[in-house]
């Protein structure tokens, strides 16, 4: 049997262990995806989803087979379900909310080829995908998602950017909501998905047919909490900041006539939560100057929730 290195999967990596689009298909060398389970526990039922035929190739088919039987070996990741299930458990840091419920990532790279793994160990499920790609395509167009998706104005002035896989807020013109995850596809286009539909755009495009129908757009970090607690600046009252919203929720039944103790109530609170004073600062700025702002973003402040002024250049700096 081949040795095998497996990793867990980045959250970038996780992207690549669902179906894409066509368009993606084609820049990630996608070959197509292995279906299976484990029925009562200890079978092996498998199908296999063609992509992209063109890179199915005999070697291809030939290296399919061994990494799976490497994985099928005696208490490996693909052994049993019990085998899968201790495997996920000893691996933490590769669990990840999946579309409804808790999944595993692992990554599996050969000379030529990388294999996303999504594992999910439930009975009753199907317990694993197994998604194949031709490395050098896929590293190429991943290394070129990390700059991000632009969101401009029609005369091409940046207005923010989120993450590939991050997702918007569309504001129509008559008053109505449409949430949309996107995707990089290159430096001038991404493709949105959600609801019943998804479209690719040119980013000209999509910001002329928002000013033509009078619309807007804001971003929906996941690297913002959906909600958390805060303080008003004025006055030191208690509040709830949700995100995506203009202005904020007061919380009479929480807030108390000292300041001090409502600010001691939201940092608890939120450190209950996982909200860290970065992630409270921007959604503060959010609700009050505007989601698109870089004030809104966490990675603009430190630790303590303090912005971080940009670097000052050098007096001997070529200006």
């Amino acid at each position: 049997m081949m040795e095998l290195t497996i990793t867990s999967m980045t959250p970038a990596d996780r992207l690549y262990a669902y179906n894409q689009s066509s368009q993606l298909e084609g820049q990630t060398g996608c070959i197509g995806h292995l279906r299976g389970d484990f029925g009562a526990g200890k079978e092996f039922y498998t199908s296999w989803f063609d992509h992209r035929r063109e890179y199915k190739t005999d070697e291809f088919k030939a290296e399919l087979d061994e990494v799976v039987n490497t994985l099928r070996e005696k208490d490996g990741l693909l052994c049993t379900r019990g085998s899968m299930t201790r495997f996920c458990y000893q691996n933490p840091e590769a669990e990840f909310e999946g579309n409804y419920c808790a999944e595993y990532g692992f990554k599996v790279q050969t000379p030529q080829h990388t294999y996303m793994l999504r594992c999910n160990p439930n009975y009753g499920d199907y317990n694993f995908y197994l998604y194949a790609y031709v490395s050098r395509f896929l590293e190429h167009h991943m290394e070129k998602a990390k700059q991000g998706i632009r969101f401009i104005t029609p005369g091409y002035k940046e207005l923010f950017r989120i993450p590939d896989g991050d997702h918007i807020r569309i504001f129509t013109g008559g008053g109505g909501t449409r949430d949309r995850t996107c995707r990089f596809i290159d430096e001038t286009h991404f493709e949105t998905s959600g609801g019943y539909s998804s479209a690719l755009y040119h980013i000209c495009e999509f910001a002329e047919r928002l000013e033509q129908t009078h619309g807007s757009v804001i971003p929906l970090r996941s690297s913002l909490p959906v909600q958390c607690f805060s303080t008003l600046p004025s006055s030191g009252e208690l509040i709830l900041l949700t995100r995506g919203e203009k202005g904020y929720s007061p919380c009479p039944e929480f807030s108390a006539a000292d300041a001090g103790e409502n600010r001691r109530f939201a940092e608890d609170s939120n450190g209950k939560n996982g909200v860290t004073k970065a992630q409270e600062a921007a959604m503060l700025a959010g609700s009050m100057f505007g989601w698109q702002t870089p004030a809104a973003d966490p990675q603009n402040y430190d630790e303590q929730g303090q912005p971080i002024r940009p670097r000052q250049k050098d007096r001997g700096e070529a200006r």
